[in-house]
């Protein structure tokens, strides 16, 4: 799990990062637009968007930032028994897999945001649903797929 950002501009609705999660098997991406990187986004994040949709993790890796080193991170990972793993200080590539898909990201967000990039939040969804609808090249397998056990079914497909 991870923030991503600041990015600038600031869209219209206030966002100014990307909370991300990916499943480490799968290679499934959760993403969401935020306005801040504390850790009551990162607490709200992974309950709504991740345990209430998903399931609990059995343990989660991030970087140390404040907002993951957090008291109030520590005692819902605790409660919720969830191991919380720390990547290597200053060196990114601990977490690469989110690395990757923070640039697979940046690249397609920018080409689908409007000129002055101020929509990119509304483009996020779009981005992280392509991303989980395409061979991954590491599995050779669709992120989706793996997740939900059936292929996703596509606009075009009807």
């Amino acid at each position: 799990m991870d923030f991503h950002g600041p990015i600038t501009p600031a869209t219209k609705n206030g966002n100014k990062y990307i909370i991300l999660l990916t499943d480490v098997l799968s290679k499934f991406v959760i993403t969401k637009a935020v306005r801040d990187c504390t850790a009551s986004t990162a607490a709200q994040f992974l309950i709504e968007e991740v345990i209430l949709k998903y399931g609990t993790p059995k343990c989660i890796l991030t970087d140390n930032g404040t907002h993951f080193t957090a008291r109030m991170m520590n005692e819902l990972f605790k409660k919720i028994g969830v191991t919380h793993l720390y990547s290597t200080p200053y060196h990114p590539m601990t977490n690469g897999q989110i690395e990757r898909f923070n640039a697979t990201m940046d690249t397609k967000i920018v080409a689908l945001s409007n000129e002055k990039r101020t929509n990119w939040d509304e483009q996020l969804p779009f981005v992280t649903f392509n991303y989980n609808t395409t061979i991954h090249k590491t599995t050779g397998q669709i992120p989706f797929e793996l997740i939900y056990g059936r292929s996703p079914t596509l606009p075009f497909d009807q």
